[in-house]
């Protein structure tokens, strides 16, 4: 078995992503390994009258500082959960591509799903799934079962 020293955790910030850094946080102090916390945002758009827009680069500023709000608390939260090493990236683009190069030099991907089934799994697809069918490392999915599958 390959040693894990680097842990990757994708996170949307959801009650999911928690439960995932918490398990994360733990395999990351019982291997010793380091834990890096990944948030990919999409290309940021909306719609207006004359079609798409891109936000404002003041609009975008105040996003990526509340993002990497989120991004500084769920370090503290892996450091509280007992990982020592934390660090943590966010990438604009598609969650799925962005993470899956990131996985390259890591040894372990962690991340929450969110278990639709059904018609919302068809229209909305599945990060996790994909990560986990295509992963050039080991991916641990986990699902809160208390959480609704919405």
């Amino acid at each position: 078995m390959h040693p894990i020293r680097k842990i990757l955790v994708p996170t949307d910030f959801s009650d999911h992503s928690a439960l995932a850094l918490t398990y994360a946080a733990d395999l990351a102090k019982r291997y010793n390994a380091s834990l890096t916390l990944l948030h990919v945002y999409p290309v940021v758009n909306y719609a207006a009258a004359e079609g798409f827009a891109l936000y404002t680069p003041e609009q975008l500023a105040k996003l990526i500082t509340q993002l990497n709000t989120r991004l500084k608390e769920s370090e503290e939260q892996a450091r509280a959960s007992g990982a020592g090493d934390v660090g943590s990236s966010m990438l604009q683009g598609d969650a799925y591509q962005e993470i899956l190069e990131q996985a390259e030099g890591f040894d372990l991907v962690v991340m929450g799903t969110h278990g639709r089934t059904g018609l919302k799994h068809a229209l909305m697809g599945s990060v996790a799934e994909k990560i986990v069918r295509t992963s050039p490392c080991p991916v641990l999915t986990v699902r809160n079962p208390e959480a609704s599958a919405s």
